[in-house]
């Protein structure tokens, strides 16, 4: 048996603590184990939490006065979560409508290896991401937004509904 989901969300900071508490719904539920459920939870908070901050087109509609003025274009105030438990991996990917990753981050992602440089805080959140998960894939859609897939093993309780 194998579950899947995905949500589309508004780009909005409570979109956030949502798609998290749906994802643990479902792990709890399926009998997956809590600390496999946590670090994976983490790990989509921050994929969300950078949809939100950095998915979608900063650029405004109209001109100062008109009932458009302020607002996100169109395809930028949303994106996707989806995730899958088939047997023993959860896969989640998280995309967006935004400019994408920048060219460094899609060759680290590519071709991963070890790094001391100091890192700026932003993109803390997807060092996080790689380091709670067993596989991780930053990828752009040109013309369409960034996609960020990761996956872990999972353990399960004893008495899991869903086993591999």
């Amino acid at each position: 048996m194998s579950i899947w989901w995905s949500l589309h969300l508004r780009r909005e900071a409570a979109s956030v603590p949502l798609a998290r508490r749906f994802l643990l719904g479902t792990m709890e539920t399926a009998g997956v184990d809590p600390d496999v459920s946590f670090d994976l939870s983490v790990a989509l908070s921050e994929a969300c939490a950078n949809a939100v901050e950095h998915g979608g087109h900063r650029a405004v509609l109209g001109e100062p006065g008109d009932s458009g003025y302020g607002r996100p274009a169109a395809d930028s105030g949303q994106y996707r979560v989806t995730a899958y438990l088939d047997g023993e991996t959860c896969r989640i990917e998280v995309s967006d409508s935004g400019p994408g990753f920048p060219a460094r981050r899609a060759l680290r992602a590519a071709a991963p290896t070890p790094y001391a440089e100091t890192q700026a805080e932003s993109g803390r959140g997807l060092d996080l991401i790689e380091q709670l998960s067993d596989h991780v894939q930053f990828g752009n859609r040109p013309g369409r937004g960034a996609v960020v897939s990761f996956d872990k093993v999972l353990k399960w309780r004893e008495g899991a509904l869903l086993t591999a």
